[in-house]
This record gives structure tokens, C-alpha cells and sequence, in this order.
């Protein structure tokens, strides 16, 4: 039985990864509640788990075929009240033949988790990109160059 510690909150990432490694969305999102929310990179968002595989299967089947996540590390998780849970993950998107993943490729994931069903359940995860300063200004000048 699983325990309501930051070790237990902190594995979650882990087992994601090895799912992504397996282009396995139903396992990619296993720890995820019936009615989790994604917020994608762009702002879309996704509700329901079985709404997020049927979404990103296919991405595992076809783009992201062979991809892998790597480097993921957990720089923070806490338990912010009883049954109440927060972990950061970074991690960069290796793709098939690559050795180190672009710098635009990593990115960062805030989860909000939930102690329900005797384990954590992920109930809200944000997906963004971790976009240097440089690069920032880089977009915007061609944004206002168009």
C-alpha cells in the first residue's frame, strides 16, 4: 500500500517516463485521475484520463515514436496539506538518433496531486517549455519583424 510521502509523490515522474520510453500513453497517464486535467504547452486543455490517452497515443504512434524522456530530474515535491501534493519535473524529449535532446525540447511539468483511492492521483498537470531569456527575446523580434 502506498504511503502519503514526498517519496511516493516524487515516483510518479519516474513511472511516466518509463511509459513514454514504451510509447505507452495508458501507462503514461496511470497515475492520473479519472477526471485529471492537462494544460498543454500552447494552453489547450485536456479533461478526463481517458480523454488524455485517446489524445496522445497516437502522438506516442507516430511523431514521438521511438522518443524517450531523459535527464528528468524532481527539483521539488511537498506535500502542502494531508491528501494535498505538489511536484515540479523537468526532463528533456530525446528523439530517435539523437544523443542530447535540442534545448528547445526540455521542458517542465507542475503537478497538482491528490491522495484519493488509497495513492496519489495526479488531478491537474501544466506542461511548459523551458525557453531561455535569449531565446525569448530571439521569438519575440521575429514576431515584431513579421
Amino acid at each position: 500500500m502506498e504511503q502519503q510521502s514526498v517519496e511516493a509523490l516524487s515516483a510518479i515522474p519516474a513511472r511516466m517516463c518509463e511509459a513514454w520510453a514504451r510509447g505507452d500513453a495508458t501507462g503514461f497517464y496511470a497515475d492520473f485521475a479519472e477526471d485529471a486535467e492537462l494544460v498543454e504547452f500552447e494552453g489547450s486543455i485536456l479533461r478526463g484520463r481517458a480523454a488524455l490517452i485517446a489524445a496522445n497515443q497516437p502522438v506516442f504512434d507516430t511523431v514521438m515514436k521511438g522518443s524517450r524522456l531523459v535527464r528528468s530530474e524532481v527539483p521539488f515535491a511537498r506535500i502542502l496539506a494531508p491528501g494535498y501534493g505538489v511536484v515540479h519535473h523537468r526532463a528533456g524529449i530525446l528523439l530517435p538518433g539523437e544523443e542530447e535532446p535540442l534545448s528547445s525540447r526540455y521542458v517542465m511539468q507542475l503537478l497538482a496531486v491528490v491522495w484519493q483511492n488509497d495513492r496519489w492521483e495526479v488531478a491537474t498537470l501544466q506542461n511548459a517549455r523551458i525557453v531561455s531569456f535569449e531565446a525569448t527575446v530571439a521569438l519575440d523580434n521575429l514576431a515584431t519583424a513579421a
